[in-house]
């Protein structure tokens, strides 16, 4: 474990997987301020899965992704970034790491030519996404297992845990082909007929896109940072400097989910947190993530996740790793 002071901020970087061609580790962040930090530049493909809190990662001018829980984030060996905290809050990530000869090696088409030494390919993939709900809980459970089972954790375990999780959070960057087609709103209609395209795309701004995006950016970064608060459209609405129905019809447009949905979904996320990452009880869980009781969380958490609170603390849910296979084609039950 390393403990990086920068200024006032404080990173501390903890290794909890390391082999040849893959390193799992656990960063956190206590930031001094929200402004921008220096550049950065990766020598590894970082694939970037929030547990806690919040980070943005700007990547050129007027462009740049949020990383909350509910989102995945791709850095690309050898590009420069910058990374900020909205709100100042910091946040704790779990960040799987592959050299681009091994990402091309393990998954060839991820890679922008292919053992050139370029990083993830953004033609094919978004460099954020809006994670399925089952990619996110298959994310807690191997930080879960890594930071708890120690040495007890099979290399193999680990290893084919990351590639499944790799492969799914992949899955559900991959950029939609136009000729998939689009619903009235912009967003592409999934197999199950509701529109889920939207959903799995992240908030990213920069051009035309970006101008629609930005106040939903702001939106995205209040919510994540009180996810817990009794928000109204109303006020949302002012904070995005929209009118209350622009709005919902904007952020439904860019996300795939109806601003109360993303905020249930964050609530859910700040709650997945507490239920495999502390002993609280769960209806101070329920409590502190802005649910009225327990019954109401565990509903919704069932619905979200399969499984009730109790259940996953349990381990009764416990995915395999030929389950966590097909996790990046989840259905999105929350989504409207």
């Amino acid at each position: 474990m390393s403990e990086v002071p920068q200024g006032m901020t404080t990173i501390t970087r903890r290794t909890l997987f390391e082999n040849a061609w893959l390193q799992v580790g656990h960063v956190s962040v206590r930031p001094a301020s929200s402004e921008c930090g220096e550049v950065e530049v990766s020598p590894l493909n970082v694939l970037a899965l929030p547990l806690a809190g919040m980070f943005a990662k700007h990547d050129g001018p007027r462009r740049h992704g949020i990383a909350t829980p509910q989102h995945a984030l791709l850095i690309s060996a050898g590009r420069p970034y910058r990374l900020s905290f909205p709100g100042c809050i910091g946040d704790r990530c779990l960040v799987l790491r592959f050299s681009s000869e091994a990402l091309a090696q393990v998954m060839p088409e991820a890679v922008a030519g292919s053992g050139s030494g370029d990083g993830f390919d953004e033609a094919v993939f978004d460099t954020q996404t809006l994670l399925p709900p089952a990619v996110m809980l298959a994310r807690s459970q191997l930080w879960q297992r890594l930071d708890t089972g120690g040495g007890e954790v099979d290399a193999l375990e680990a290893e084919q845990r990351a590639v499944d999780l790799l492969e799914a959070a992949l899955g559900a960057a991959r950029r939609q082909p136009a000729a998939a087609g689009r619903n009235g709103s912009g967003a592409h209609v999934g197999a199950h007929g509701g529109a889920h395209g939207g959903a799995r795309r992240g908030v990213r701004a920069g051009g035309a896109t970006g101008r629609r995006m930005r106040p939903v950016a702001r939106i995205v970064e209040a919510i994540d940072s009180e996810p817990e608060r009794p928000w109204t459209l109303q006020e949302l609405a002012a904070l995005a400097c929209l009118s209350p129905g622009h709005l919902a019809h904007v952020f439904r447009t860019e996300t795939g989910l109806s601003v109360w949905g993303y905020v249930l979904r964050s609530r859910l996320a700040h709650g997945l947190e507490a239920v495999l990452d502390s002993d609280a009880a769960l209806t101070e869980v329920a409590l502190d993530a802005g649910f009225a009781s327990h019954s109401h969380f565990t509903a919704k958490f069932r619905a979200l996740f399969g499984c009730t609170p109790q259940q996953l603390r349990r381990g009764a849910s416990r995915r395999t790793p030929h389950e966590v296979r097909r996790i990046a084609t989840a259905h999105e039950p929350l989504a409207a």
